[in-house]
């Protein structure tokens, strides 16, 4: 197969036309520098190769010009087809950012070091669109999806505990505002990551109901519940504006988001340190490769080089010709 990148340069080669017409119109009138009475006296003389070869070194100029033209066009072949898998798939993570996220029984607290982590996650996401729900007692969408990761970066350092003024934790809204995202997607694999520190205590819309909803649109949904076992340590503020730690129970629906999971062909995970949730987050990362198939552009291999070679060597053979052999007295 045989193409050009820029065929509209092969108009040029009609410039070639006019170029003959005024070199035959040239020749047509040129007169001899010598005039002689009669040329009777050189009849028996046989005509030497100078007479053939005298417009030979136009011809040569033309096409010179010609191969020029078409090297610019650059022309290129084409043999095979090459196949490139890629790993494109649509994710949407949904962030627990209700007061209880302040606990430091992470360093150096849970919703930092989720977001910490999230980010490295999303480094290594190259070829997905991400997106970013966040909920306490209702829910938003922080970036909608995106392959922008510088972007969706900046909005993740942006997410702080107060976002949404009244604390609670709605895991039903954030995931069904997570499943809005992805209902529409055309991606072969749509997946929520959803990561919280509670039990759901507010929102209209059920956990369960939202994992109705992701299941009939099948989108896999991973849940992570985060927190030690026990008891951890939780800033609590006085009435005297002083800031003391306290320890907290720690409470986590673990049945819900198992049930979530389970239903949604997900995986439920419990993390219980900055480097179990960093685990988490790596073992997602290996669960999600779904490869696609494309084929790409065509493999091509550029042609210009024989014509832009006989190009050159056309105009040193004109050259050649004028210095040698075709040489004109002044």
């Amino acid at each position: 197969m045989f193409e050009f990148e820029y065929p509209k340069i092969l108009y040029l080669l009609f410039l070639i036309l006019p170029l003959i017409a005024w070199y035959v119109f040239k020749v047509l009138r040129k007169k001899a520098s010598l005039q002689i009475s009669t040329t009777l006296a050189f009849a028996h003389i046989s005509k030497g190769l100078r007479y053939y070869l005298q417009h030979l070194p136009f011809a040569l100029t033309c096409i010179a010009i010609a191969a020029i033209i078409v090297a610019s066009a650059r022309p290129r072949s084409s043999t095979k087809q090459e196949t490139i898998d890629t790993e494109g798939i649509d994710i949407v993570l949904v962030l627990d950012i209700s007061g209880s996220m302040l606990a430091r029984d992470f360093k150096p607290d849970r919703i930092e070091a989720a977001k910490k982590i999230a980010i490295q996650f999303i480094s290594e996401r190259i070829s997905d669109r991400i997106g970013l729900v966040v909920f306490a007692s209702e829910s938003f969408t922080q970036c909608p999806l995106t392959t922008d990761k510088a972007t969706l970066i900046n909005l993740i350092n942006e997410i702080h505990i107060g976002m949404i003024l009244d604390d609670g934790t709605a895991i039903g809204n954030g995931l069904a505002t997570a499943v809005a995202r992805l209902k529409d997607s055309n991606a072969k694999s749509r997946t929520v990551i959803l990561l919280t520190d509670g039990v759901n205590n507010a929102g209209e819309i059920s956990p369960a109901m939202a994992a109705e909803m992701a299941e009939q649109y099948q989108i896999r949904v991973y849940t992570i519940g985060v927190g030690t076992e026990g008891m951890a340590p939780y800033p609590v503020t006085t009435s005297f504006g002083v800031t003391q730690i306290q320890n907290v129970p720690v409470e986590i629906d673990e049945n819900l988001l198992k049930n979530i999971s389970d239903r949604t062909d997900g995986k439920y995970f419990r993390a219980t340190s900055n480097t179990k949730l960093q685990e988490i987050y790596q073992e997602i990362n290996v669960l999600e490769k779904t490869k696609t198939s494309i084929d790409s552009f065509n493999v091509y291999e550029e042609e210009y080089m024989p014509f832009a070679l006989t190009s050159l060597g056309l105009l040193l053979l004109v050259i050649l010709l004028r210095l040698f052999i075709l040489r004109m007295l002044p």
